[in-house]
C-alpha cells in the first residue's frame, strides 16, 4: 500500500484494497481467486476462470501482497515486474508500474503470460482481457482463510503448487503454536489499533482485528461501527479513546506518519492512558500490518509477545 498517498483520512490505505475487492468479488466478469491446488506442477491448470496452458515466465505483480506471496511460494525467478509499492522482499523488480491507476498499455508493453492485481480499477482486467492477457484477481483478505486460499491458487497457476501447501501450513502451524502460548486471562485485555494519527481504526470484522481475536484481546472501536456502515474502519474520537482506556495502542502509522510511543503520549489525555503509563504503546510495521501474505505470522507474534508480557 502506498506511503506516498496523502492520509486525508489515514483508513484509505487499508479500506481501499478492501472496498475495491469486495467489488471486484461481485463483478460477474472479473477473475477471481478459487478452485483447489493440482497435485502436482503439470500444466494446463485452472483456478476459478483463468486456464493457462503452460507454466507462467513474466509474471507481472501489481500488488504489494501477492508480490509477497510469490516469492514465498518460488516464483519470485517468473515475477519480470512488480508495481511501485511492492518493496518486500528486497529483490522484487520493483518498476514505475501502479496497482492503484494500472495502464493497460504498460502492463501489456512488458509482454506478461500472468497479471496478478488486487482489484479491477480503470477496468484494467477488461483490457487485458481483449489482448488476451491472463488476469487473476487476490481480493483484500478478510479471514486467514483467504490468504491461504490465495497462497494456494497462486500456487497452482505458477506451477509451484507443493511450495505452497508448505507454506499455508507452516503459517498454520506457526500461528497454532503461538496461539497455544497464550497465557489464560479472566478478563480480556483492550486495544486500539492505530491506522493513523487521524484515529481512523479497525474493528474485529476486519482481517487485521481477526489475528487481534486470535490474541484474546478486545476491540475497544467495535461498538463504533456496530451497524457496519463504516466498512469496519471508523474514525474514533480522542475523547472515545480516553474514555475507553484501552490497555494497548497498536501504531500501524510509524513509517507513514513517524507516530511513536512518544508522541502517543504528547496528545491532550493520552498520558492517563494505561496503554500509555505500562508501556504498552507497541510500534507495529505500517506494510507488514496492512497487508495479508505469509508474513502476517510475523505481525501475531508481534501481538502476541506483547500481550505476553502482562501478567495474567
Amino acid at each position: 500500500m502506498s506511503r506516498r498517498t496523502p492520509r486525508l483520512f489515514a483508513a484509505t490505505l487499508a479500506v481501499a484494497a478492501l472496498a475495491l475487492g469486495a467489488c471486484a468479488e461481485k463483478t460477474s466478469d472479473t477473475p477471481a481467486t478459487g478452485g483447489s491446488a493440482s497435485a502436482a506442477a503439470t500444466f494446463p491448470v485452472t483456478v476459478g476462470p483463468v486456464t493457462l496452458e503452460k507454466r507462467p515466465e513474466k509474471i507481472i505483480s501489481l500488488s504489494p501482497t501477492t508480490t509477497e506471496m510469490l516469492f514465498a511460494i518460488g516464483a519470485g525467478k517468473q515475477v519480470t515486474a512488480v508495481d511501485d509499492n511492492s518493496n518486500y522482499p528486497p529483490e522484487a523488480p520493483k518498476s514505475d508500474l501502479s496497482g492503484f491507476q494500472p495502464n493497460a498499455e504498460a502492463i501489456a508493453a512488458r509482454n506478461p503470460d500472468l497479471v496478478v492485481l488486487s482489484d479491477d480499477r480503470n477496468k484494467v482486467v477488461e483490457q487485458l482481457g481483449k489482448l488476451k492477457i491472463p488476469v487473476v484477481i487476490t481480493p483484500a483478505a478478510t479471514t486467514l482463510d483467504d490468504t491461504y486460499r490465495q497462497i494456494t491458487d497462486l500456487g497452482t497457476l505458477t506451477g509451484h503448487p507443493a511450495e505452497a501447501a508448505d507454506v499455508v501450513q507452516r503459517m498454520k502451524d506457526d500461528i497454532a503454536k503461538l496461539v497455544a502460548d497464550l497465557p489464560q486471562r479472566s478478563e480480556k485485555l483492550t486495544y486500539f489499533h492505530e491506522l493513523g494519527p487521524e484515529l481512523y481504526t479497525a474493528t474485529s470484522k476486519t482481517f487485521i482485528g481477526s489475528l487481534y481475536t486470535l490474541a484474546g484481546l478486545e476491540n475497544i472501536a467495535d461498538a463504533a461501527d456496530a451497524d457496519g456502515k463504516s466498512g469496519g474502519y471508523p474514525q474514533l474520537s480522542q475523547e472515545v479513546i480516553v474514555k475507553a482506556n484501552p490497555d494497548f495502542v497498536f501504531l500501524a502509522d510509524t513509517k507513514c506518519c513517524q507516530q511513536s510511543a512518544d508522541t502517543v503520549k504528547a496528545r491532550a489525555g493520552w498520558a492517563g492512558i494505561t496503554a500509555v503509563k505500562n508501556n504498552q504503546v507497541v510500534a507495529l510495521d505500517d506494510d507488514i500490518a496492512s497487508r495479508w501474505g505469509p508474513r502476517v505470522v510475523d505481525l501475531l507474534r508481534t501481538i502476541i509477545d506483547a500481550v505476553a508480557k502482562v501478567p495474567a
